[in-house]
């Protein structure tokens, strides 16, 4: 199941009980609907196991800010409310895939 991100939501996820995977993007990006399916399938694989967001930087902008998105697509991986890792860019599943395993 992948969630909406937003200003007031982001910390519940962030501090919940499962890790989070954050896909930061914008609907104007081209590389971000590319990778955009990818997660979200990813996001029924994974379901129970990890929550998966998606964050719109125009809208959630106070939480680009705060990790300092300055290039999309940018996915973060937080455990116990902080970032462990990030891929950046329009990359592969077999990639995205890894990282998500990294998190169980």
């Amino acid at each position: 199941m992948e969630v909406t991100i937003t200003n007031e939501n982001f910390e519940s996820y962030k501090n919940g009980e499962l890790p989070l995977v954050v896909d930061f993007g914008a609907t104007w990006c081209g590389p971000c609907r590319m990778v955009a399916p990818i997660i979200e399938e990813l996001a029924k694989e994974y379901d129970g196991k990890l929550v998966v967001g998606k964050c719109d930087v125009e809208e959630a902008d106070d939480v680009a800010m705060e990790f300092g998105i300055r290039n999309i697509p940018s996915i973060l991986f937080f455990k116990d409310g902080k970032v462990v890792d990030k891929l950046v860019g329009a990359v592969p599943k077999a990639k995205i895939k890894e990282k998500f395993d990294a998190m169980l």
